[in-house]
């Protein structure tokens, strides 16, 4: 196949015309995200992963142009030449002398942000999606219509967009009878939940909505945690991270992770009992754009937030603000050695081994994409009566795709989450025992740190407490003007039937606070 021919002259000329070629889609695969061209290329090496726990990468990789990377691509897709003349038996002629623009050059033509005409690349997949009309992404490569490309980690045939009963009825089957049968669920909202966040990949683009956090936890080590997360990491492309107990670490740590293409992020192995209390986490979850300093610069990137975020662990808890930003699948085996279960009889034997299996893979996503498209297919009816927080429409359209297929429990396990809430369950205990104490008592910062002060006369130490007091993160006693700030950061704010009120005493020159029950 000829090349284009792209003749180059003195500088300016040259950038002109370089600009000029790309606009007109000289290169193949190269599209327009955030104001800089990229390039779809694909990931040379072997990317199978060999277990559910490893990171899964998509086989393609969209790569920002750089002035090597452009002159790369120009030489092997195009014709880049300039006019010379030299000596020839009849006197001067005319010549055409192949060239690389130097990097001066390559570098002004790329500085531009405004590229007319390239297509816009929004995001990179690893399976298919639901466009916001309804209809399914399923093609390989470049989607105009949703600037999306599908970089597909299996090789699914074509999913009917209408499919028949029966390819309904074996769908159910299968995820539901075999795939999801066998695992230890705590409650039918476990496994409903689950169901959820495997499709949430797929509907996120047609519901338009922010997705919460996922907890997959259990009592128990083996007890199949991992291959649940390791299930849509496999489809979608996954990274899998320790989990960093410093802020600032999980800030970089999410920055970095966004600037690559996977569809599933897992915080993998917490510590046993780890409380996942994070503003940071937090804001991530609730933002549908993330914004950071790039690593190693002082520029701010801003990337669209369209992962799925996951942690998995055991007997984990949530505190703070990520109680109602938590959606929780909890696995409970109740036997001590979960991994020696006879498996004979199971679904799927050996579950952990076959997902790994591409194959295996694609007969899970082709089920379920059937199922979602018989959702769509009568209308997507929502759950209308679910809310939650900033993902009620996430939980509503959610909610509907597994009341349609007559999948129970979703969400129902809501308020177990908040009661693993560390932070809920300590300033509860607090506020209790403050009432019992001194009921509607109006007291100051110094007051109450007077009455939470052990007894230590008669060489035993008394806690009217009994151990409730609250406490600074290292787990000792406020002094007075902390306690003070503890307590006006908590004003207002319900824990249980218990809630914090503040004044200002008689004279008016101090603060004082106490604590209301209202049962009702």
């Amino acid at each position: 196949m000829t090349r284009p021919q792209v003749q180059v002259g003195t500088g300016p000329e040259t950038i002109r015309v370089l600009k000029a070629a790309l606009v007109d889609g000289i290169l193949p695969h190269t599209y327009v995200s955030a104001g800089a061209l990229v390039h779809m290329e694909t990931v040379s090496g072997d990317l199978a992963t060999g277990a559910a726990d490893e990171d899964a990468p998509l086989p393609v990789s969209a790569s920002p142009l750089n002035p090597a990377a452009l002159a790369g691509l120009l030489a092997e897709h195009a014709h880049v030449f300039r006019v010379r003349t030299r000596k020839g038996e009849n006197g001067p002629e005319m010549f055409e002398e192949e060239v690389t623009p130097p990097r001066e050059i390559l570098s002004s033509v790329l500085a531009g942000k405004t590229w007319p005409n390239v297509p816009p690349l929004r995001g990179v997949i690893g399976a298919p999606v639901l466009r916001r009309d309804g209809t399914l992404l399923q093609r390989p490569g470049y989607d105009p219509a949703t600037g999306l490309y599908l970089a597909a980690r299996v090789d699914l045939p074509e999913v009917p967009e209408q499919p028949t009963a029966e390819q309904v009825c074996k769908a159910r089957e299968f995820l539901l009878g075999r795939f999801l049968r066998d695992f230890p669920w705590s409650s039918a909202a476990d496994r409903a939940n689950y169901l959820a966040l495997l499709a949430t990949p797929i509907l996120r683009h047609y519901t338009r909505s922010l997705t919460p956090f996922a907890v997959i936890d259990a009592t128990m080590p083996a007890s199949g945690k991992t291959i649940l997360t390791g299930g849509p990491g496999m489809l979608y492309g996954q990274r899998v991270l320790p989990w960093t107990y410093s802020e600032e670490e999980l800030r970089k740590t999410i920055t970095a992770v966004l600037a690559q293409q996977v569809g599933c992020v897992v915080f993998d192995n917490l510590a046993e009992g780890t409380v996942i209390d994070s503003a940071i986490l937090a804001q991530l979850v609730t933002g549908g754009v993330w914004s950071d300093r790039q690593l190693g610069s002082s520029r701010t990137v801003a990337t669209i937030n369209d992962r799925l975020w996951m942690a998995t662990g055991n007997n984990l808890q949530v505190g703070g603000d990520m109680a109602s930003r938590t959606v929780r699948v909890h696995l409970d085996p109740n036997m001590p050695r979960p991994e020696q279960r006879d498996q004979s009889g199971f679904g799927i034997p050996h579950l952990d081994q076959w997902i790994t299996v591409p194959a295996n893979q694609l007969t899970v996503l082709w089920h379920l994409l059937v199922l979602v498209l018989d959702w769509t297919r009568n209308g997507a009816p929502r759950a209308a009566g679910m809310s939650m927080r900033q993902f009620t429409p996430w939980a509503q359209a959610l909610g509907g795709f597994l009341a349609h297929h007559h999948v129970p429990g979703f969400l129902a396990n809501a308020e177990e989450v908040r009661g693993v809430d560390e932070d809920e369950t300590r300033w509860r205990a607090f506020l209790s025992c403050w009432h019992d104490r001194h009921a509607g008592r109006e007291m100051t910062a110094a007051d109450l740190r007077r009455d939470g002060e052990p007894d230590h006369t008669g060489g035993d130490t008394f806690d009217a407490w009994d151990g409730q007091f609250i406490t600074t993160h290292t787990g000792k006693l406020p002094n007075p003007l902390a306690l003070g700030r503890l307590l006006t950061g908590q004003v207002g704010r319900w824990r249980g039937p218990y809630v914090i009120r503040a004044g200002k005493n008689d004279r008016g020159d101090r603060n004082v606070f106490w604590v209301e029950r209202h049962d009702g």
